[in-house]
């Protein structure tokens, strides 16, 4: 595949493990994600990651509602390594435009990931901010559009087009897929990366598996449980 896949998330050990695999080409976390895998110290956890992986991309977040106080977050973020994109969200918690801020820190040559995004009107006013000689990600959660009931690859055709006019250093990133469909999905309409979290690569040997063969193996699995569980009827 010509997509390139980040792995998503903040387990420590499983980060590292998947560094090894050639297959994985970058990572990408969250303070959500950190909280869920019981991060205490940001910038403990931000240090050892960076120290571990040296050659290959890695976002990091700031958390502030404050932009001033996100620029200096994003300075901190940004001395970590050469590697690093610094993640901004579109907005802050008020709904106020983060673009100011974004072509604050890439006029300063700062890689930064935009993020939160749902719009491809929300693609086109943010990379009017970016400078585009600095190499920036603009993530646009697909998974989470696919939750509302809208199909997202039109949005995410529209945001590849917007970017692909005359932004050769932005990338635009799938977030938030759901299931392995969307890296093929991703795939067959040209988007440079996509974010997967290891429970989608945990299921990455079922690909191409027989169908039938996966209606027997189903079968077998609700017939285990039910014997395991002494259930009767």
């Amino acid at each position: 595949m010509n997509i390139k896949i980040f792995a998503d998330g903040a387990n420590i050990d499983e980060i590292l493990e998947l560094n090894k695999n050639d297959l994985i080409k970058g990572f990408t976390t969250n303070p959500s994600l950190m909280r869920a895998s019981g991060i205490t110290n940001y910038m403990e956890f931000a240090h050892t990651l960076t120290s571990a992986i040296k050659d290959k991309p890695i976002s990091l977040e700031v958390f502030s509602d404050d932009f001033n106080e996100m620029y200096v977050q994003a300075i901190k973020l940004f001395k970590l390594g050469s590697n690093i994109y610094v993640k901004i969200p579109i907005t802050n918690t008020l709904g106020e435009s983060s673009g100011p801020l974004i072509k604050k820190l890439t006029d300063f040559d700062i890689k930064v990931n935009v993020t939160a995004i749902m719009t491809s009107s929300q693609v086109q006013d943010i990379i009017r901010y970016i400078n585009t000689e600095v190499k920036s990600y603009i993530s646009v959660f697909a998974g989470r559009i696919a939750n509302t009931g809208v199909d997202p690859i039109p949005i995410m055709m529209k945001s590849l087009e917007l970017l692909e006019v005359e932004h050769n250093n932005l990338e635009l990133i799938w977030a938030s897929p759901r299931e392995y469909l969307n890296i093929h999905q991703a795939e067959q309409i040209g988007c440079h990366i996509i974010t997967v979290t290891n429970s989608i690569l945990n299921n990455m040997y079922l690909i191409d598996k027989d169908l039938e063969e996966y209606s027997l193996d189903t079968v077998k699995m609700f017939y285990n449980d039910a014997k395991a569980s002494g259930y009767i009827i």
